[in-house]
């Protein structure tokens, strides 16, 4: 993406002296990372319905845990395209389409009379949902100057990280009082007067030109992510009912990434990639992103894991689960512009091994929790697994994209955000199939329902302790990456 002509100094609205942006920017950022928020809170809000939703539709478990999955599947194939619409389409026009497309969905799902049809509006919403990140992400590094850009992505990493970890709670207030489908009838007037809004006041920051759009690619894409997240949730069929054999799928999907690869390396000179591969060169991008995926797989992971916790273990209403989960996403809210400031003073290094510690502490800790673990206690182990998580996300995103040339923002974004998502729901899928794996086998042994349960959350995070070893091993080579103007290609 390339930044549009300036207003002259003379006619120009004042700047911020700590990160240069003018008052316009500021506004914009601003409303961006709010509608980003807005559709963000809605990739986990489910989580916390899940028991009611399971009563109401008469639907098993692993069924349900794809109206989570699911949304996040839709975002990791809509997501590659987002370097081609970057660059296609203006601004306002994709601010509009991403808000249009959520209000849409998010009617859908309020309407919905059954199981089908609310995936189906969640899946619309995630389309929405799927293009305003990477457009937060690019905005921010087209027009942020590289020594504010710790502060600028750690508003954004609020959004990314804050606002699933707040969505139980507000899931469990919603709970508490009405039905499921108020969790989008209470969104839906803030996602249409949002969309009016920035309608309004969105401007355009980019020029749009002539790009090719790769129908294979996109297919490609679609059939590789799509058929390695089924395959993962399907293994969480606790009956083991799955409608085909969960290799398959896994394998398949493979197998079409492969040749999403060879597809993308074979455009790279001709009318150009889908997805430009090219950003994988630079070693921090890579470096940094092994971590930050692994870190999405603990905590969609746990975010899905911790309120079947508290609801079947300890017994807990929604209410009390949504508002055990609060601190833990306040904390993150409090940490992460913090950890942006110290990022632009010390760089990435001395805040990613301390978060990945802490990540995997936490994960072992909630693995020992039981139905006698007092409640205060599982609370700290959530907040510190939240607080090394924003003490993760902001240096990790700032490095990744800050290693590459202006012209591959959107594609590195893109990538970022595809992961990030797949991470995502891998770990969901990864979680619940091994407590749907753990229970049944415990119950066939003659367990009791609440032993069994416990025995299958308690394995499911260690499980997660275990991969998120692979965070701090891999934190280790993470290092400041200096700002890389357009043109030039070093590799960090």
């Amino acid at each position: 993406m390339t930044t549009a002509s300036r207003t002259t100094a003379s006619t120009a609205p004042p700047e911020d002296r700590t990160t240069g942006l003018s008052s316009s920017d500021r506004t914009l950022i601003g409303l961006l990372v709010f509608s980003a928020f807005v559709v963000i809170l809605n990739e986990t809000v489910m989580s916390l319905a899940l028991p009611r939703l399971m009563a109401d539709l008469q639907i098993s478990a692993a069924t349900g845990q794809w109206l989570t999955t699911g949304f996040l599947l839709a975002m990791a194939v809509v997501i590659p395209a987002t370097g081609f619409i970057m660059q296609r389409f203006t601004l306002r026009q994709i601010f509009v389409a991403a808000m249009g497309l959520f209000s849409l969905g998010t009617a859908i799902a309020a309407a919905a009379p059954g199981f089908e049809l609310l995936l189906a509006g969640r899946i619309v919403q995630a389309a929405g949902t799927g293009v305003m990140i990477p457009l937060v992400m690019t905005t921010a590094m087209t027009l942020v100057p590289p020594h504010a850009r710790g502060r600028i992505m750690g508003l954004i990493s609020i959004v990314i990280s804050v606002a699933p970890a707040v969505g139980p709670t507000i899931s469990g207030l919603v709970l508490s009082r009405l039905s499921w489908r108020w969790l989008f009838l209470v969104v839906l007037p803030i996602a249409l007067l949002t969309l009016a809004l920035g309608a309004w006041k969105v401007r355009n920051i980019t020029t749009p030109k002539q790009a090719h759009l790769d129908v294979l690619s996109l297919v490609l894409s679609a059939a590789g992510f799509g058929g390695l997240i089924y395959g993962l949730s399907s293994l969480g069929e606790a009956a083991g009912h799955a409608p085909v054999a969960p290799w398959i799928p896994v394998t398949a999907g493979l197998a079409a990434l492969a040749l999403f690869v060879w597809r993308q390396r074979a455009l790279q000179n001709g009318r150009g990639p889908l997805m430009d591969l090219r950003v994988f060169r630079h070693r921090s991008f890579t470096v940094s992103l092994l971590v930050l995926v692994t870190g999405f797989i603990g905590l969609f992971g746990a975010l899905i894991l911790l309120p079947i916790y508290l609801q079947n273990v300890h017994g807990t209403g929604t209410l009390e689960a949504g508002l055990l989960v609060l601190p833990g996403g306040v904390a993150m809210g409090v940490l992460s512009p913090i950890v942006g400031r110290l990022y632009d003073r010390f760089g990435p290094r001395p805040l990613v091994l301390p978060g990945t510690i802490a990540l995997t502490a936490a994960l072992w800790l909630l693995s020992t929790a039981g139905p006698t673990t007092p409640l205060a206690l599982v609370v700290g182990y959530h907040v510190l697994l939240t607080s090394g998580l924003a003490t993760l996300l902001t240096p990790l995103m700032t490095a990744a994209l800050g290693a590459l040339p202006a012209d591959l923002y959107g594609h590195g974004s893109a990538i970022i955000s595809t992961l990030q998502q797949v991470g995502g729901a891998a770990g969901t899928a990864l979680f619940i199939t091994v407590l749907s794996k753990t229970t049944t086998s415990r119950l066939a042994d003659g367990a009791d329902t609440l032993s069994a349960t416990t025995a299958g959350i308690q394995q499911a995070f260690l499980w997660g302790a275990a991969i998120s070893l692979v965070a701090v091993a891999v934190s280790l080579l993470v290092r400041r990456t200096e700002a890389v103007v357009p043109g030039h290609a070093a590799i960090h």
